[in-house]
């Protein structure tokens, strides 16, 4: 398994990403149905706010792991 920091790093970079991406796809799926781009930008926004579920829950992860290190050498 991905050291935590990494994964942290990776899920940051992608949320990152996918929000720069945002106008840049709206110009892309400008041409298709408005179904259609609306089913794309829903599918970025899900896609966004899972990322940021994501790197919540591994910033309470590496906070948990950081709170017990003391511990795991006695």
């Amino acid at each position: 398994m991905l050291p935590i920091e990494l994964r942290i790093d990776r899920a940051q970079k992608l949320l990152q990403m996918i929000e720069q991406d945002a106008p840049l796809l709206a110009v892309r799926v400008a041409p298709l149905s408005v179904e259609v781009q609306q089913s794309a930008k829903s599918h970025a926004q899900h896609l966004a706010i899972l990322t940021r579920a994501e790197i919540k829950r591994l910033l309470e992860e590496k906070e948990f792991a950081e709170a017990i290190e003391p511990y795991a050498a006695d």
